[in-house]
């Protein structure tokens, strides 16, 4: 799929979105990205080709069964190596990150674990929380839950940096939902931390 929005609109991610929560998904090229985004969408698998700049969507999704709904402006970033040093200028003013990762690809996984440690800690980025969506979990060649969590060093990302591991299948959708509503309640956690420090100050 190409670009959702012409490419200067990429440097103003963070403007007024209608209290929509603006969450960028990241990871490296081909670990299903942009199949997350539009299963999301479309609820529906759509053949995607490598994204060369951006995608976005504003979603509504059910939380907890039918009571409760949240919007989601997602914005979907190429992972080709090229693409990456642009994420920070769309993970500025993030309410939280969706890292994609494929769990079939044991020989990309330090590089997945180098780019997600290099993008959490940036200072912009520090406390926001962190879905990590284990991909491809339907395949009989994909990493174990815990050999995933242990080669992304996910421990080490360090106690300000709330993050859940999902495994999931994007093409049908598997755990995807789950895993948006573990983002939302970690995104309200903090939301909650953030007006009491202020209130203490």
């Amino acid at each position: 799929m190409g670009n959702g929005l012409s490419e200067p609109h990429a440097l103003f991610p963070c403007l007024p979105s209608f209290q929509a929560l603006h969450i960028v998904i990241l990871g490296l090229d081909c670990a299903g990205k942009t199949t997350v985004l539009y299963r999301l969408r479309f609820n529906e698998f759509v053949n995607t080709v490598p994204t060369k700049g951006f995608n976005t969507e504003k979603i509504k999704v059910t939380l907890g069964g039918k009571s409760r709904t949240a919007t989601f402006h997602f914005w979907d970033v190429g992972g080709q190596e090229k693409l990456r040093p642009l994420w920070r200028s769309y993970t500025r003013c993030a309410d939280g990150l969706v890292f994609v990762v494929d769990s079939v690809d044991a020989e990309r996984m330090e590089e997945a674990k180098t780019e997600l440690h290099k993008i959490t800690r940036l200072q912009e980025n520090q406390g926001v929380p962190v879905l990590v969506v284990a991909n491809k979990q339907d395949l009989r060649s994909a990493l174990p839950l815990g050999e995933v969590e242990q080669m992304l060093a996910l421990n080490e990302l360090g106690s300000h940096t709330p993050w859940h591991l999902q495994p999931a299948c994007a093409i049908i959708g598997e755990g995807l939902q789950e895993g948006l509503e573990r983002l939302h309640s970690m995104i309200i956690k903090r939301r909650k931390m953030m007006r009491q420090q202020k209130r203490k100050r």
